[in-house]
């Protein structure tokens, strides 16, 4: 046995076994853990924060473009606990902001929508800011796709910001059928990767920031690891191989063969986008079809790094987070939870994904297998295998003081809490 099946064996050994918990609102959980749901209905909710003194804020995204009337939108809820039962009893709403990102960083709330990322200053320990937003990065162009301006923070006062590429694989003609890819991809030179800014600057532009890293299609899940003071994403993945290369590759091949991959991001890294991709049934990365790739054909050794998980297709990760509470066991100490929203395009096999994994860390690389610590979201299988259907789907994730998890749903705005051992 190798290495580091061993420690995978160990790691499963010390992690409680799932089981379904009637007061868990359906969810499946490990043994000795249990979800509350605080809060439901706040819309549909994309990301969450929580400042120091428990106030929780969610951003919602009402996806304008396709039709919803912006007057309907909910901005950013802000939620507090006041006789400290972790069930907010106030409510409120502020901005009209269509958001993605937010975060606490040094006491201000950072947020974001698809064209900035903006904050709040806080006068005291007031629920709602009441001072406006200031800009910190504004004028990224405005996409209809992969538009999301995730971002995260390090600790030397730098601002990490998701940057996606308006693309499937960088054809001529986007996801058309037998396109080839643009090369070199132009849109590398302002998208496809992570730009990193001042965080402590206002009223800065796309131009004052420095390309961090490329080759990412869409990098929406990007934490700061403080154990080992480095950059962490989980990236999605390209769409239709079969579509767009039907005599090459299968429905099956689409479904299963292109990685959502966990990384380490280093300062100048290319992950390898719109070239390569990362196939799970090779475990090795191939050159694109639109690139001359056959789904065979290996990419040039060494150019790109490999994953340090190589999740399953099409899960769509869409948050990160390092627990670094003390509520959970300690195997649990330094690792990441993840949020898969779930597939739309698997088809003809199910639709997957729609959990929270967990992938224990030390010394800033996994020290066993990533698991399922959360699952059910959907409530069964999708009527019409159709994620629209799904009954909840997690998107963001966030670490209270005490230590607890909180996971937010898409759908209808459902907020968890979950805790081990009753606290």
């Amino acid at each position: 046995m190798t290495l580091i099946r061993i420690a995978a064996f160990l790691f499963a050994c010390s992690l409680p076994a799932a089981s379904f918990a009637a007061d868990s609102d359906g969810l499946v959980l490990p043994r000795g853990f249990t979800a509350t749901v605080v809060h439901d209905g706040v819309g549909l909710a994309r990301h969450i924060a929580i400042r120091d003194n428990g106030d929780l804020y969610v951003t919602t995204h009402q996806f304008a473009f396709l039709g919803f009337d912006a007057r309907k939108r909910v901005g950013i809820v802000a939620l507090r606990d006041s006789n400290g039962d972790h069930l907010p009893d106030v409510v409120e709403h502020f901005s009209d902001l269509d958001g993605t990102g937010i975060a606490i960083y040094k006491g201000m709330l950072y947020v974001s929508d698809d064209v900035g990322v903006y904050r709040y200053r806080f006068d005291g320990n007031e629920l709602l800011p009441k001072q406006p937003a200031e800009t910190v990065v504004g004028g990224f162009p405005a996409e209809r796709t992969h538009a999301d301006k995730t971002f995260t923070f390090d600790n030397d006062g730098h601002l990490y910001v998701n940057v996606g590429a308006p693309s499937n694989s960088c054809q001529e003609q986007d996801r058309a059928q037998g396109s080839m890819g643009q090369n070199p991809c132009p849109l590398l030179e302002h998208y496809g990767g992570i730009w990193r800014f001042d965080a402590d600057r206002i009223n800065q532009t796309p131009k004052d920031g420095t390309r961090y890293s490329t080759g990412m299609r869409n990098t929406i899940a990007l934490a700061w690891n403080n154990d080992v003071n480095a950059l962490y994403a989980t990236i999605h993945g390209r769409d239709q191989l079969d579509t767009i290369f039907p005599k090459l590759f299968t429905a099956d091949d689409n479904a299963e063969r292109v990685a959502e991959e966990f990384q380490r991001i280093v300062e100048g890294g290319d992950y390898g986008w719109p070239y390569a991709y990362y196939d799970t049934k090779l475990k090795a990365r191939v050159v694109a079809p639109e690139y001359g790739g056959d789904g065979k054909k290996r990419a040039e050794a060494g150019k790109y790094p490999e994953p340090l998980v190589a999740f399953p297709a099409h899960w769509a990760p869409d948050d990160m987070v390092f627990y670094a509470g003390k509520n959970f066991p300690a195997s649990y100490a330094g690792g990441a939870f993840i949020a898969f929203h779930g597939s739309w395009n698997r088809a003809p096999r199910p639709q997957a994904g729609y959990r929270v994994a967990f992938v224990p860390m030390k010394n800033g690389t996994p020290s066993g297998e990533w698991q399922t610590f959360a699952d059910n979201f959907t409530g069964g299988a999708l009527p019409d295998n159709n994620p629209n259907k799904a009954r909840t789907r997690p998107v963001g994730l966030a670490v209270d003081s005490a230590g607890a998890l909180y996971i937010v749903d898409s759908e209808k705005g459902r907020i968890w809490r979950v805790t081990y051992g009753g606290s």
